[in-house]
């Protein structure tokens, strides 16, 4: 079987052959729209730095980013071309893919997974098979499910001996009122605020209690443009790992570059979700193709997707070059 490399290769391809891309003069910018997995946040500060500091314009790349109305638009968009690129959670692009959209990861923003079941007593809950006979709050999605049964099935935790309350992304205000003894979010956001507000949470990190480090968040495009604009691709893969670089080197930068873009951020809060993305190497030192086999392995042992024709049409094709 050919390598995960081998993808974002076979999209690159026709680059070192000379083909053409989107039919623009010579030395025209290509313009094209990215559209984020969510509003922006610390986590997007690479992408927002090489916008501002000129990476994509220098690439040759006229790029706008757009905020998503629901995590439902990105695969949306892609599908219908009315954006040429998106950032999505490895599970909202497996879920598009299962249904029959045509789309292709071509590297890996953050490498590692972000959910958690994060608890708001840490005196209490010292290890998760303490959640037993307690209330857990999810969203409904099936992926906060998955790794609510990874954790505690880590612990040697019942998952059947909690009780699940839908809370949707109330996660913050459910677990500083009390009314939840652990609920399913993101530690670089929810468990940042948490602890900002003093609340004494202890968490359970996805990937340190029963999952692999498969990549959380992916830049992705669809197959249509992959293949009719490759050196597109190549620019835009290039100017974000310029960006990345950025932030690992001087966090800081980033950080103002960020907030320089998105007025309205709360410049603490970001400071405080970046500093805990980089202590945990949520960042590569290159922007990589994505490897995605750890969390086909993962969805299919929670039963998160039709793993067979996901990672049928997710992996390298018989036909690329």
């Amino acid at each position: 079987m050919r390598s995960w490399a081998a993808l974002l290769a076979a999209v690159l391809a026709t680059v070192l052959a000379g083909c053409g891309g989107g039919g623009a003069e010579p030395g025209a910018s290509t313009e094209a729209t990215l559209v984020l997995d969510f509003q922006p946040n610390a986590v997007h500060a690479g992408i927002y730095s090489a916008l501002e500091r000129g990476d994509y314009a220098d690439a040759g790349v006229e790029l706008e980013i757009r905020q998503p109305a629901e995590s439902t638009d990105a695969p949306r968009l892609l599908e219908a071309g009315r954006v040429e690129l998106a950032i999505l959670t490895v599970n909202d692009l497996g879920v598009a893919v299962e249904r029959g959209l045509d789309l292709r990861p071509i590297a890996e923003v953050v490498r590692r997974p972000l959910g958690a079941v994060i608890a708001a007593d840490r005196e209490r809950v010292t290890e998760p098979a303490d959640l037993e006979g307690g209330t857990v709050g999810v969203t409904g999605l099936p992926s906060d499910d998955a790794v609510l049964d990874a954790v505690l099935e880590s612990g040697g935790a019942d998952p059947a001996a909690v009780e699940r309350i839908e809370i949707g992304f109330d996660a913050v205000a459910a677990l500083a009122a009390g009314r939840l003894d652990a609920a399913t979010a993101f530690w670089s956001a929810e468990g940042v605020a948490l602890r900002r507000l003093g609340v004494p949470t202890r968490e359970f990190r996805v990937d340190d209690h029963g999952a692999p480090p498969y990549p959380e968040l992916v830049l992705v495009t669809a197959t249509e443009v992959a293949e009719r604009d490759p050196e597109l691709v190549e620019a835009v893969v290039e100017a974000t790992d310029r960006g990345y670089s950025r932030l690992r080197e001087d966090p800081e930068e980033a950080l103002r570059d960020l907030l320089d873009a998105v007025p309205g951020l709360d410049a603490d809060e970001q400071r405080a979700q970046l500093e805990a993305l980089l202590e945990a190497g949520a960042f590569g030192e290159r922007i990589a193709p994505p490897d995605l086999d750890d969390w086909l392995a993962f969805a299919a042992r929670h039963g998160l997707v039709d793993v067979d024709t996901v990672g049928e049409r997710l992996r390298p094709r018989a036909s690329d070059p």
